[in-house]
């Protein structure tokens, strides 16, 4: 089993930092259901920018993720204040020492 490492960069929208914020809370507490991590997560000091590294446990636990329904309520509850995402698939780089 091959797991999956991303990189997700979240922007909020104008006007609406908080109640992505608040989106972004909800929907990373599901992650877990699908076999899936938050192993960092950092905002930028305005509040605008997020990014996020999770880990799933198999590229089918992020399919799931996308289709599960109480995320897909909660983004349609959250309209046009949802948050915009980059997803970038990575992997771990280690430096030389």
């Amino acid at each position: 089993m091959t797991d999956l490492l991303l990189a997700v960069v979240v922007e909020m929208r104008d006007g609406a930092v908080a109640a992505g914020q608040r989106y972004e809370d909800a929907v990373l507490g599901l992650l877990g259901r699908h076999g899936g991590v938050l192993e960092r997560r950092v905002r930028g000091l305005d509040g605008g920018t997020e990014v996020q590294i999770i880990r799933f446990a198999a590229p089918a636990g992020l399919e799931a993720f996308m289709a599960d329904p109480d995320r897909l309520a909660l983004r349609a509850a959250v309209g046009d204040g949802a948050p915009a995402a980059r997803v970038v698939e990575v992997r771990d780089v280690h430096a030389a020492g």
